[in-house]
């Protein structure tokens, strides 16, 4: 059987590799909406568990369809409760960082008293003391 057509590969025509850059971008756009759209609807705690099942519903036999208007009806909110995520997530790690930093919770005097201490043992010097009694007093 003759079709008129020689096939030369994967790599023998540059357009068929071109479109399939595109459709490959396409689809994992596409994944990236969906399972922001999946999170989103997990994290909206004021959507009733029902219509979060519709939607999920929806996103499985009607996924492109289902998706836009997803994005159209709830894209704000989901920019929203994706930023409040975002500054819940920085305070705790904010909160995280001062709990095992430790010094912070230490007084003025108890630093110039470990700064005197180690004066004395000759770990540090006087300018390095003095340094240290400066940035513990403020």
């Amino acid at each position: 059987m003759n079709t008129g057509y020689q096939y030369q590969g994967f790599w023998g025509s540059f357009w068929d590799i071109i479109w399939w850059f595109l459709w490959a971008f396409f689809f994992v756009a596409y994944l990236f909406a969906l399972f922001a759209v999946i999170g989103d609807l997990f994290r909206d705690h004021k959507l009733n568990g029902w219509w979060k099942a519709v939607w999920i519903i929806f996103l499985i036999f009607v996924p492109f369809l289902t998706l836009l208007i997803y994005l159209i009806a709830r894209g704000r909110g989901m920019a929203e409760r994706s930023a409040k995520e975002a500054v819940q997530l920085q305070k705790a790690q904010d909160a995280y960082i001062k709990s095992v930093a430790g010094s912070s919770t230490a007084s003025a005097a108890d630093e110039i008293a470990k700064a005197k201490s180690l004066l004395d043992a000759g770990t540090i010097t006087q300018a390095e003391y003095d340094a240290l009694k400066a940035k513990a007093l403020g």
